[in-house]
């Protein structure tokens, strides 16, 4: 029978805390103090199915003494999480790299209310692969490609293709037409937090970004534009084109806040990560990968 504290591994990635400084006499103490919203009976039920682990990877008990510094694993868990109906499409498995078609309203890896409904967690189950880490993000509202890291050998190549700005990421969006600027065009601004905290906007200052933007469809309703981030800031496409004066169709953050409701899956947002090509580091040879779905 496998050790519950290998199932956790092999089961997902964990989240960790370094334990603070404190009196309490056990581990169950520490957590319960320092994370208060969660209940001293849901630490104890995670404990007893071995969820909560200690830096080598052994199942605590609730009387596991507490020490300053002690790297503590534990798996987050949302009660009656609610399934996402749509599915995603792997489009390439390789030693190193795997590619995933991620639909609209599915985010990439745990966070708030989702931890069983995300891409990594979809992935790590259907190819049995607890090395999988995603080498970027994209919004859960924007449907598209992600690319992972399948293998811990070679990851830090391909992280590098990101940070150092040696991958070409090219999106499409739907939006209102702008007949009065002139394309293709650059979008230069600075981006920082907004209110509230999980809104950007553009303030004055040293640009942080930009967004080369083409017109590639001019219809009644709209234009369809390609979009390409030089930079990567949060919720940049769609803060660009809203300044621009022609918000993402389907957009609920830019340039208004709508108000707090449930997904309405018939009304995505019309952004879509489309293609990634580079020169794969460890071999040198071009590589593209181009999304299936479209808008």
């Amino acid at each position: 029978m496998t050790p519950p504290s290998q199932l956790f591994i092999r089961d997902t990635h964990a989240s960790t805390v370094h334990l603070p400084a404190g009196a309490w006499v056990t581990v169950l103490d520490g957590l319960c103090s320092y994370f208060s919203t969660v209940s001293r009976a849901q630490w104890l039920d995670r404990i007893a199915r071995g969820r909560v682990l200690d830096g080598q990877g052994s199942a605590i008990t609730p009387d596991t003494p507490y020490r300053a510094g002690l790297r503590i694993h534990y798996y987050r868990e949302v009660a009656d999480e609610v399934p996402i109906p749509f599915t995603e499409t792997v489009l390439h498995v390789d030693e190193h790299l795997v590619v995933a078609d991620k639909p609209h309203f599915l985010p990439v890896t745990p966070a708030g209310g989702f931890v069983e409904q995300t891409l990594l967690r979809r992935l790590i189950r259907r190819l049995d692969n607890p090395e999988l880490v995603p080498l970027h993000r994209i919004d859960r509202l924007t449907a598209g490609l992600v690319l992972f890291s399948a293998n811990r050998a070679s990851r830090a190549q391909y992280q590098a293709l990101f940070r150092e700005r040696n991958i070409d990421k090219r999106y499409e969006a739907l939006a209102p037409a702008l007949p009065g600027l002139v394309f293709p065009l650059l979008r230069h601004s600075r981006i920082v937090a907004g209110e509230p905290f999980f809104r950007m906007q553009e303030v004055d200052g040293e640009p942080n970004s930009e967004t080369r933007i083409e017109v590639i469809q001019f219809g009644e309703d709209g234009w369809r534009y390609a979009l390409h981030p030089v930079t990567g800031r949060k919720h940049q496409l769609r803060v660009h084109m809203a300044a621009l004066g022609a918000p993402i169709i389907g957009d609920t953050l830019y340039p208004v806040l709508a108000g707090e409701s449930a997904d309405d899956h018939q009304l995505p947002l019309k952004l879509l990560a489309h293609s990634l090509a580079f020169l794969d580091p460890l071999t040198g040879k071009s590589r593209r990968f181009e999304s299936r779905l479209s808008l």
